[in-house]
């Protein structure tokens, strides 16, 4: 009788901790990053988005230095807020606009919880609407970690977008929560099924499908994948298996480092502004079809 006891209370910690976890994950700190354009002299349009869930989502929009740009929509990382990749949208605007969007529940957007990518495509696809809107039809994507996964998932779904590229991105959020798990041993195995079962429950749905790895077989755009051996944060497996994902994708390129997770290399934003210019051609028309 003690040991149905204690089995019952070792499994209702389980359960305990895991809802704690979960929880806590799905619902960050807003943190304050300090900047705004005006500090890196770039001027810019503040707009509201509106998901076509109901989320308003807080935006800036930088025109380029030139005319007939194209754009790029820039995805900040988790947890973060579009004030953090005000540096990268400063060497961006010389060739191309670009768009700052907060996620859900993160910097000056609506919503009280994150889903670490799967609602956070419709937050992706509601900056693609309102480009479209204005008649911009030559977009790309910029994701920073959560940022680059949500950037392959919108991509596979969304055919207005014509390249991407990503930053440290995750490539399956449930072998990623098994690598924070890792602490707890044969229990990270359950640790996860209950994270999938704590999303159906409070969120609508599995938050871990689909997962960037799937979307990115069905990629045929440009797509540039930056990642680091040493990230302290993904674990460079997720990288590999992004590079396996996009095996059959001959506009795929991977440049792969040395550093931790927020250590770029010295030359990041002058490939990123070449990729962007070969794959949305800046400066010129893009032909049509591509994907």
């Amino acid at each position: 009788m003690k040991a149905l006891v204690w089995l019952a209370l070792a499994c209702g910690a389980l359960v305990a901790v895991s809802l704690w976890t979960f929880w806590m994950a799905v619902r960050p700190p807003r943190l304050t990053i300090p900047g705004t354009p005006q500090d890196y002299r770039l001027r810019a349009e503040a707009l509201t988005l509106t998901t076509r869930d109901g989320v308003k989502l807080a935006a800036w929009l930088v025109p380029a230095a030139g005319p007939d740009a194209p754009f790029v929509i820039a995805l900040h990382g988790y947890p973060a807020n579009k004030a953090d990749l005000l540096p990268i949208a400063g060497a961006l605007h010389e060739r191309f606009s670009v768009l700052l969007v907060d996620f859900r529940s993160f910097g000056a957007s609506e919503g009280r919880t994150t889903t670490l990518g799967f609602r956070e495509r419709a937050d992706l696809r509601a900056a693609v609407d309102a480009l479209a809107a204005r008649g911009h039809t030559r977009i790309g994507v910029f994701g920073y970690s959560l940022g680059g996964s949500v950037a392959l998932l919108g991509a596979a779904e969304d055919p207005r977008i014509r390249a991407v590229a990503a930053w440290a991105p995750f490539a399956d959020l449930r072998l990623l929560a098994r690598e924070l798990y890792a602490i707890f041993w044969l229990l990270k195995y359950p640790f996860v099924e209950l994270m999938v079962v704590w999303g159906r429950l409070f969120l609508g749905g599995d938050i871990t499908r689909p997962s960037p790895e799937m979307a990115a077989t069905r990629l045929t755009i440009p797509v540039q994948i930056w990642a680091s051996r040493d990230d302290d944060q993904i674990p460079f497996a997720h990288a590999e298996r992004l590079q396996k994902a996009l095996a059959g994708n001959p506009r795929a390129e991977f440049q792969f480092g040395r550093g931790l997770h927020n250590e770029r290399a010295e030359d990041f934003e002058r490939r990123l502004v070449e990729f962007f210019a070969r794959a949305l051609g800046a400066g010129d028309t893009l032909s049509p079809g591509g994907r």
